[in-house]
């Protein structure tokens, strides 16, 4: 009887201990390593039948990431992101033809539309670069352009068995002969003009008589004395440039009504009104050696007058509105930039196109040429600005550190130093030795319209702003020297007349005002040359 009463109850304890501790223990021991491990995460998130689930599941510590797909969203854009950055650095390492039949021969060969409405060609270039980027990280380019020479190959072989020659497509684009005779031209004249230059700092380094820290003394004292001289209304509508002559005895404005004016210095008299243009006047200039007059408009010309207020020569082929322009120190050509992504350089006696160049992603806006005529700079809406060799056509800088539109360039005398102004406030000093920047003047409150060095040593900077002010900075530290306000609304230009002795701004206020320092007759008699 103890016997049998001993195993029943041994046989009862033992599946009641084994089924106490099993029950509740077994079914967490998996869940708590979910939370613990991204892996989980992503999984209870890719599973959208468990709605009250997966939040419960991942506690306190992933309730942030698991509550909502907002994490989800966010990391898929961000790795899209980063897919287009690849893209975008595997296609700049891309080789893409130039020549646009060549492009469109590529496109064909991929099976791509050869263009599309109103696409251009920089646009069909870069479209086919990003295609050939994506066909690369697909891994599909390599056995497309197999097939492509092979094809190249078979067509070869067909025409030299047919004693004919291919069509080969030049990297650059040949220029006209009379291109290449202005080329050798700029190339004599920036000799002698360069061989004068150094001449001239070589003596003023040696001649014991002159103290260089001394004239630059001189002429910062002369910038800092600038007042206001003269105040006159320029136009009905608001001011957008303004040129000294040569001689500083005229001054000559443009508004965006369409009408340039021609002024008398310094008692600031009109007596000439340029009509013409069709559209709202963007820039002029005058010719550094005769007394022309260069207008740019929004028509999508540029046009050369003379002081008595006749048209010469009208200058067409932009494909959009212009921007600035700029003569060539020579005075025989005429660089105009325009928001068709180009500039242009033309023959002022003939008025013939002699260069197109392009070489901005967006449109281009500020000029400048080189005092020894050799270089050219042009900057554009792309925050970037380049230096073109006129004598071989080549770019040989890019300058890289705006971070918006470039908007002003000027050369030093010096031959070194480039200044640029722009929308991100700041005016930047480039040396051409350096081939860097080498001083960033945080210079207004709103973006830079116009910079212009000193014309005749480049002894300071004159810097004009939308903020209502124009500025002078001296060129051996760039420190300020004077702010000249005055006017009532946005500083479009400025200039600076060849003795440095007065400065011109224009306005959206209508005024034309000019800045002029109180000299006696020792200083006027002091050679600065």
């Amino acid at each position: 009887m103890t016997m049998e009463e001993d195993k029943p109850s041994t046989t009862v304890a033992e599946p009641s201990v084994a089924a106490v501790p099993i029950a509740p223990v077994r079914p967490p021991v998996p869940r708590p390593p979910a939370p613990q491990n991204g892996e989980a995460r992503a999984s209870t998130s890719d599973s959208d039948s468990d709605s009250a689930g997966p939040p419960r599941a991942t506690g306190v510590s992933g309730a942030e990431y698991e509550i909502s797909e907002e994490s989800r969203v966010v990391r898929e854009r961000q790795e899209k992101a980063i897919q287009e950055l690849l893209m975008k650095r595997r296609a700049s390492a891309l080789a893409v033809p130039t020549n646009d039949m060549a492009v469109r021969a590529r496109l064909r060969r991929l099976g791509e539309p050869i263009t599309l409405f109103g696409e251009r060609e920089m646009e069909r270039r870069d479209r086919l670069r990003m295609i050939m980027a994506r066909l690369d990280s697909q891994g599909e380019l390599e056995k497309l352009l197999k097939v492509h020479e092979e094809e190249e190959a078979a067509a070869s072989a067909a025409l030299e068995d047919g004693d004919d020659q291919m069509v080969q497509y030049p990297f650059y684009t040949e220029g006209s002969k009379a291109l290449m005779n202005a080329r050798i031209d700029i190339a004599k004249y920036s000799i002698k003009r360069a061989a004068s230059r150094l001449e001239r700092a070589r003596r003023k380094k040696d001649d014991p008589d002159e103290d260089m820290d001394a004239e630059l003394d001189w002429a910062l004292r002369q910038a800092s004395s600038l007042e206001l001289d003269c105040s006159e209304i320029g136009d009905d509508r608001p001011l957008s440039g303004c040129s000294f002559s040569h001689d500083g005895k005229l001054l000559a404005t443009c508004a965006i009504s369409g009408v340039a004016k021609l002024w008398s210095m310094p008692e600031a008299k009109k007596f000439a009104t340029l009509k013409g243009h069709t559209e709202r006047l963007t820039d002029v200039q005058f010719s550094p050696v005769h007394n022309l007059v260069a207008t740019a408009s929004a028509d999508r010309t540029a046009k050369l007058w003379n002081t008595e207020g006749s048209q010469l020569v009208t200058f067409k082929g932009h494909l959009d509105r212009l921007a600035r322009i700029a003569f060539h120190p020579s005075g025989k050509y005429l660089g105009t930039t325009s928001f068709d992504k180009t500039w242009r350089l033309w023959d002022v006696e003939t008025s013939e196109e002699l260069l197109l160049q392009e070489g901005h992603s967006r449109s281009v806006y500020g000029i400048a040429f080189h005092p020894d005529g050799s270089l050219v700079a042009s900057s554009g809406l792309d925050a970037l600005a380049r230096v073109w060799d006129l004598r071989t056509g080549r770019s040989i800088l890019a300058l890289e550190g705006h971070v918006k539109k470039v908007l002003a360039l000027s050369f030093s005398a010096n031959g070194y130093y480039l200044a640029s102004g722009g929308e991100d406030n700041t005016c930047r000093i480039w040396d051409l030795r350096k081939k860097k920047s080498i001083y960033i003047i945080p210079a207004h409150s709103n973006l830079i319209s116009q910079v212009k060095f000193e014309p005749q040593e480049g002894y300071f900077l004159v810097t004009a702003s939308y903020d209502l002010t124009t500025k002078i900075w001296s060129a051996r530290d760039f420190k300020p020297v004077r702010t000249l306000s005055g006017h009532e609304a946005k500083v479009t230009s400025l200039d600076i007349a060849g003795d440095g002795h007065q400065i011109a701004t224009v306005s959206h206020d209508r005024t034309i005002k000019l800045w002029s320092s109180s000299t006696n007759e020792k200083d006027q008699a002091m050679d600065v040359d």
